[in-house]
């Protein structure tokens, strides 16, 4: 089966069962139970044996909007390996599975692509909650797990284990950027969040973060993924403080501004937050409601400060292309198309470091990217980063922000070497 899936008529080849589940969504784009090559490039490998990258994404339930985009970046690094001569000349194969965003359906999915699929490596994973369920199989199969979502504290921190990196920031590393603006801001702050594993621990380094540069966190608000009427929580968050602090993604981000905003917390108080609340695919359903809002992120659509790049624009015009496909109410990147384009990148120069063949070869592979620095590049548009040897966590600049008129400024870029925290990892055995 073959589907046109961008301006240049490129041809992505599919396999696998493809049910109409699979179908729905991806307005116009397909995807089957397994991506191969670019079809006019099997011709240029010939008989070499693919390297097989497997892939967990949430292309149903709750994350679905994230995890659409999420696999556009990953293609798109995917399709220029293969265009660029593959890994030690042989192609990369994707298999992607759907975690149905549930924790218990990506351990099962993640055991399929170890025994079934026979992957060598893994590149994916979006819900912290998913990624610490799953971390298990990959240590178990000894193979290296390179994530390109989950900000859960705790994945390089006491989960930590040899096969599994995550090469872009964590919630600390974004708390330690973003604690002295929060304070400029306001000192009292009301910490509202996704009452999950990424919610939680992002919850505990920002109130420490607030807390060290002399704020106060007066409360906190945890409330459950996929709640669709929040004002019950809401309602119940007065007092005397400053600051309004949310901690959500895809639809729950807009939801907490749509419903913050109509109960006056946001116009009460300052508002600022995680940049998942507003991610560019969020951006059109809140409307004018998330204008003066204050987030900070990896990555941001704009030509600003460090982004002003030519690799960056670059990934920009691409990524909107395919974009266009798959999110046509926000065909821009943002940090999901990011982390997952260059994700795979940082295992590419891992694999080709290391002269990785396989599975057999996954200690090679783990000292290859032990260290590695990774620098701003075609590969790398986001900026230099570095991956640190003790718990396997990445460095890189990260982006203060607020949106006026729906759209996103810069106010400061903080440099990687200003985002570091002790590491929280004792690497086992």
């Amino acid at each position: 089966m073959t589907k046109t899936w961008n301006d240049d008529n490129d041809e992505f080849w599919y396999s696998g069962k493809v049910t109409r589940r699979r179908l729905v969504g991806w307005g116009g784009g397909i995807l089957g139970a397994t991506m191969l090559v670019p079809a006019p490039w099997r011709t240029a490998f010939g008989a070499e044996k693919p390297f097989k990258v497997g892939s967990l994404q949430p292309l149903t339930g709750p994350a679905a909007p994230g995890g659409k985009t999420a696999v556009v970046g990953l293609q798109m690094a995917v399709d220029r390996i293969n265009r660029t001569g593959g890994i030690h000349g042989r192609p990369v194969q994707l298999v992607i599975e759907d975690t149905e965003s549930k924790p218990d359906v990506g351990r099962r999915k993640a055991q399929k692509l170890v025994e079934e699929d026979q992957v060598d490596v893994e590149c994916g994973g979006f819900l912290s909650n998913v990624c610490l369920a799953c971390m298990p199989v990959w240590k178990e199969a000894k193979i290296v797990n390179m994530i390109s979502v989950c900000l859960d504290t705790t994945i390089t921190g006491s989960a930590c284990n040899k096969y599994t990196f995550r090469p872009f920031d964590a919630a600390p590393a974004q708390a330690v950027a973003f604690g002295a603006e929060l304070v400029k801001l306001g000192k009292r702050w009301h910490i509202t969040y996704a009452d999950y594993s990424w919610g939680q621990s992002t919850r505990d380094a920002y109130a420490a973060a607030i807390k060290k540069h002399g704020g106060e966190v007066v409360g906190t608000t945890g409330i459950p993924i996929g709640t669709p009427d929040m004002t019950p929580f809401l309602s119940k968050i007065t007092g005397d403080f400053d600051g309004l602090f949310g901690i959500f993604f895809g639809k729950d981000g807009v939801t907490l501004g749509d419903q913050a905003y109509d109960l006056g917390l946001t116009k009460k108080y300052k508002f600022a937050g995680d940049g998942a609340i507003a991610v560019p695919s969020n951006l059109p359903a809140l409307g004018n409601k998330i204008d003066g809002f204050y987030g900070i992120d990896r990555y941001i659509p704009v030509f600003q400060g460090p982004l002003d790049n030519p690799y960056n624009r670059r990934f920009f015009a691409e990524a909107a292309k395919r974009l266009k496909v798959v999110a046509p109410q926000a065909p821009v990147p943002d940090r999901y198309v990011q982390s997952n384009y260059e994700a795979m990148n940082a295992l590419k120069l891992g694999m080709e470091k290391s002269g990785f063949t396989g599975r057999k070869d996954s200690d090679k592979l783990i000292a290859a990217l032990e260290g590695l620095h990774m620098k701003l590049s075609d590969d790398f548009p986001q900026g230099d980063k570095f991956l640190r040897k003790e718990d396997h966590q990445a460095f890189l600049t990260e982006f203060v922000y607020q949106i006026k008129g729906g759209k996103y400024h810069l106010i400061e870029a903080v440099p990687a070497d200003k985002t570091v925290y002790p590491s929280m990892c004792t690497m086992p055995a």
